[in-house]
């Protein structure tokens, strides 16, 4: 295992320079996106005097500058989000127990700080750019972001970094660990496990995990009796990469579900009563403002009362595992599943009854306020899954490709958002055959989005009880002490 040591102790600051690099890109980003709304305003007015399309449409460089904005702060994204989670937990030592509870409270502390973040922005932001102007909407984000960065620099002198190991490119190290265990497929069982007792691994715990692996430890036939071997910390590597694929992938349906939040939860929301006063409507994706109220409600809760009684009983610096906090994560995002299905049945019903099925544009008299309960179960299922993900991606990935191990978190709900995307083309197309009605018609008064979110709701029973499987027979990585 690698330590961190403050960088006066003559350790390099690759990880702070990757930061840097991805936060300058992002407030370059930033930056473009401000200018293309600064110095090319336009306005719906000048869209509605126009005569033809063409006196419509914005000037060509604003478009390339806006665009071009766009991916610069996409990579910038997708480069600061791994580094920049994997950097701040780098900061605890694990092998001091004070630390290591406090490194488990980061990453609630980290999320609660981001949630916070976003319910500024739904509500302060988004009143600057629609009455203020969109120049200074994407300003002062940039402006934010400057301000993060020079706070960045000044605590420069007191970060820990990780020591960079002299040993083999780990990507290379992980590769011939499979090539290897592939090569020596034919290998002699007694081989093998005169090698496995030459290095004393009989008794480990995950030595009949992926045994398969363990072929990697016998020199393949023909190759140089000088040439390197597979150790077992290699394998470990090997196996931990492998123990990770499953829990990836039945994290994908909560990903799914979580793309439904912001797509078709504001849809329903649409065709509701939003009236707060005679005069004052609430706009449909401010209701997304409850999942982050719920977020950064529960997690001071669940991080300073939760934990500690859960550790006092269970004598784990984290109070639950890992696993089992992103399962409690899965069934709530199963409630609320459950949950958006009942209200839009029911809206469904009273649109039926006040024959409003075929006027698609009337609002159903039903309050949009039918809607909180699915956004706050989201909200909660969040504080358990995303926050536990983040931590199990970071904590469970070899010991130099941390950041790695964020990515494969992140990229769950990028493929996540693919499949719900593939999902309801599936469902549009099977369910609009023969003349019927799609789940998914631009009428919701004929749509049945109940229909897709009780499958939804299956979907996440069966990947909570795949979860549990896997969790069960799940081996923690060893943590090895220098």
């Amino acid at each position: 295992m690698v330590v961190v040591r403050r960088e006066g102790d003559g350790y390099n600051s690759e990880g702070d320079d990757e930061i840097e690099h991805f936060k300058n890109k992002e407030k370059t980003g930033l930056g473009l996106l401000t200018a293309s709304a600064f110095f090319y305003p336009f306005e719906d007015s000048d869209c509605q005097k126009a005569s033809n399309s063409t006196a419509c449409s914005p000037p060509q460089l604003q478009v390339f500058l806006f665009f071009f904005s766009l991916y610069v702060v996409a990579l910038a994204q997708g480069g600061h989000k791994p580094c920049v989670q994997a950097f701040g937990a780098d900061q605890f030592d694990e092998q001091d127990p004070i630390e290591c509870k406090a490194k488990s409270s980061f990453f609630n502390w980290w999320y609660f700080s981001f949630s916070a973040g976003i319910l500024v922005v739904l509500t302060v932001l988004n009143y600057i750019q629609d009455n203020l102007g969109w120049g200074l909407g994407f300003g002062v984000p940039c402006i934010v972001m400057c301000l993060a960065l020079i706070i960045f620099f000044l605590g420069t002198k007191t970060y820990r970094f990780r020591a960079h190991s002299d040993d083999i490119n780990p990507f290379i190290r992980i590769g011939q660990v499979f090539v290897r265990a592939v090569r020596n497929w034919q290998t002699n069982p007694t081989a093998i496990s005169t090698e496995e007792e030459a290095q004393g691994i009989l008794a480990h715990e995950g030595i009949q995990q992926f045994k398969f692996l363990n072929k990697a430890l016998v020199m393949p036939d023909g190759s140089k009796k000088d040439g390197r071997v597979c150790s077992i910390d290699d394998i470990e590597e090997a196996k931990a990469v492998l123990r990770l694929v499953p829990i990836w992938a039945t994290s994908l349906v909560y990903a799914i579900v979580f793309a439904q939040v912001s797509t078709l939860f504001t849809k329903q929301g649409v065709t509701m009563d939003r009236k707060i006063t005679s005069s004052l409507q609430i706009p449909p994706a401010s209701l997304q403002s409850f999942v982050t109220i719920a977020i950064v409600t529960v997690l001071p809760i669940y991080d300073c009362i939760l934990v500690p009684v859960a550790r006092a009983i269970t004598r784990k610096p984290s109070g639950i595992s890992m696993l089992q906090r992103i399962g409690i994560g899965i069934f709530f995002a199963m409630l609320s599943m459950v949950a958006a299905a009942i209200v839009e049945n029911k809206r469904l019903e009273i649109a039926i009854e006040h024959g409003l099925v075929d006027t698609p544009k009337a609002t159903v008299p039903m309050s949009v306020w039918w809607l909180i309960p699915q956004y706050l179960f989201f909200g909660v299922a969040d504080v358990f899954t995303m926050v536990g993900l983040q931590e199990f991606f970071y904590d469970q990935a070899p010991g130099e490709l941390k950041s790695v191990g964020i990515s494969l978190y992140l990229s769950i709900f990028g493929i996540g958002s693919f499949l719900s995307s593939f999902l309801i083309s599936v469902i549009e197309k099977t369910t609009s055959r023969n003349g019927h009605t799609s789940w998914f018609a631009d009428n919701l008064n004929r749509a049945h989005f109940d229909y897709f979110y009780w499958l939804l709701a299956g979907l996440t029973a069966a990947s909570l009880i795949v979860h549990i499987y896997f969790s069960r027979s799940y081996i923690y990585n060893r943590k090895l002490v220098i």
